[in-house]
């Protein structure tokens, strides 16, 4: 038995776990960790984790145990397991099950563990989402309010477990192909497997949410999982680029053709056995007070499945127009749960519990993403700024910071350091990435990029004929740059985890054997912007990827 010394966890009463990172079992113990813990904070050498009933519930969606939870504890804990400890997991873990929605004819019924927890329940809910009692443990609930049911009691800490099961959409015959339109042959990896099995498969399966990395083929698993459904689809993508490139991808490599695969958007309103659209154009609304007139797409054709593609950042109105889909199966694709919001319950309770996830580095080690390593660059302001920056305002503070001219030279190292490396130079603040793409005289994308012009400045880059790309926040999400090996971030979002995981995945593509990315955060150094770096960096830590420092006098 490996001594107790040498044991890299402490389990705390108040629900924290500390993963000391210098032990040969810290990789083991994070990984087994990201099953049902979520990661507060990491700096170098003490991790913290915390049991939350969120991570709790997920944990038992995905049909782990209490015994398991705490068989992983005392593997790795270094001292005793605190007492309160086994009854909050047991309790917490109790609670995904103890309530259940069943099909009952044209009713649903919320059927309780106990009548005494349906009591509770009856004096927890309001308004008109519970119908006629039918029996001492169960309760009719009309099938339009089963979304608002299921997000009204998670919020008051009481999961469903929904098994009302689903409405069939329109049946759609189609198969995955075997090769490419190129010849090239190609099959679904060993983990995209099970994460589609995953989806479909189980108690309440066919809604839920698949978490993998950037450049491990979430598009391919939403593909497969739409095929092995046969039924009429809809994607809603963060954007046109987003959209542009699913079309390619199911064309690609399904049997379905061009003309079966439809394109709502504001140039387009085709409704297809297959149909893509955006995030933006089903909120968009003529004024903040009108319904937005594109929800309608969500039931003018009989959908047997909605795809919500990069699902930690759906807005509130489409969480308003999900509520009323709970009948549709549901498939959410995500680099990361995190929302900055807060609302991950949402997304648990509205699109489904997560089904899948795998570390990174373990699709690293397995040679299916490139290996990174992630560097922040500390760079101090000039006098006159530094004097500009302490009688500033917060707003400004960032804004100085983030805009530091003496970042413009670390760039031009930098590209020197990579000169055979494809260069995307990714920032937040327009101005500045207009003045280094000016400066270094190389091709910008932004949001007023056009969507032809995009595709063309693209396809040089991927053809290597441009070598560095400027990137603003359009280059976050689904652009598929599978060339570009050094990403240089010059300004970012406050302390958004999701963009910096979004970011460092625009390099994560695997190219080849021991491939080697490389992520640079470039951030003055005693400013705000270095704090929210700190937070920007908590979500790639957790996994497992450590950021060295350096730093320019």
């Amino acid at each position: 038995m490996t001594p107790t010394a040498t044991l890299p966890l402490i389990v705390q009463s108040d629900h924290t776990l500390l993963l000391e990172t210098t032990g040969p079992q810290f990789e083991e113990a994070r990984d087994a960790l990201l099953a049902f813990a979520e990661l507060v904070k990491s700096p170098e050498y003490v991790h913290t984790w915390r049991l939350t009933p969120l991570s709790l519930w997920n944990a038992a969606a995905a049909g782990h145990t209490p015994d398991e939870v705490l068989h992983t504890l005392k593997r790795f804990a270094k001292y005793p397991i605190p007492q309160n400890i086994e009854p909050t997991l047991r309790d917490r873990m109790g609670r995904y099950g103890r309530l259940r929605l069943l099909r009952d004819g044209e009713w649903l019924v919320l059927e309780a563990e106990s009548a005494t927890l349906l009591t509770e329940i009856q004096s927890l809910a309001t308004g008109d989402l519970l119908g006629p009692v039918v029996d001492a443990r169960s309760v009719r609930i009309p099938p339009h309010r089963r979304g608002d049911l299921k997000q009204a009691l998670t919020a008051l800490g009481h999961p469903v477990q929904d098994l009302a099961g689903y409405t069939d959409g329109e049946a759609l015959t189609m198969r995955l192909s075997s090769a490419l339109p190129d010849g090239t042959p190609w099959s679904l990896r060993a983990y995209q497997l099970a994460a589609v099995d995953a989806f479909h498969g189980g108690i309440g399966g066919g809604c839920g949410v698949i978490v993998l990395p950037c450049g491990a083929g979430k598009t391919l698993v939403g593909i497969a999982a739409m095929v092995r459904l046969g039924m009429r689809t809809l994607v809603v993508c963060t954007g046109t680029t987003a959209l542009q490139q699913w079309k390619r991808e199911i064309v690609a490599r399904t049997n379905l053709t061009e003309e079966q695969v439809g394109e709502y958007s504001a140039d387009k309103k085709e409704l297809r056995p297959v149909t893509l659209t955006t995030y933006q154009l089903l909120t968009w609304r003529k004024d903040r007070h009108g319904v937005p007139p594109h929800f309608r797409i969500f039931h003018d054709a009989d959908w047997g499945l909605i795809v919500y593609d990069e699902v930690h950042l759906l807005p509130a109105p489409i969480f308003r127009a999900t509520a009323f889909l709970q009948a549709r199966r549901r498939l959410g694709l995500t680099a990361t749960l995190v929302r900055e919001d807060g609302n991950e319950t949402d997304v648990f309770s509205l699109v489904g519990p997560k089904r899948y996830d795998v570390p990174w580095k373990q699709l690293e080690m397995e040679g299916w993403i490139a290996s990174a390593r992630c560097v922040e660059v500390r760079i101090p302001l000039s006098d006159v700024d530094r004097a500009a920056y302490v009688s500033a305002g917060a707003t400004m503070r960032f804004k100085i910071a983030s805009t530091n001219a003496r970042k413009g030279p670390v760039v031009h190292e930098l590209l020197r350091r990579h000169d055979d490396a494809q260069v995307l130079l990714l920032g937040t603040d327009l101005d500045q990435l207009e003045w280094l793409a000016r400066r270094l005289d190389v091709p910008i994308v932004t949001g007023k990029t056009g969507a032809r012009e995009r595709e063309v400045i693209f396809g040089r880059f991927r053809a290597g004929e441009t070598r560095v790309l400027a990137l603003s926040k359009v280059g976050n999400l689904a652009v598929d740059l599978p060339t570009a090996s050094v990403a240089i971030q010059v300004s970012g979002s406050w302390g958004s985890r999701q963009e910096e995981a979004q970011r460092l995945g625009r390099v994560l593509r695997a190219r080849g054997p021991n491939d080697q990315a490389w992520f640079y955060t470039l951030v003055t150094s005693d400013s705000r912007e270095q704090e929210c770096s700190e937070q920007r960096q908590l979500f790639l830590t957790e996994q497992g990827y450590p950021y060295g420092i350096e730093v320019r006098s």
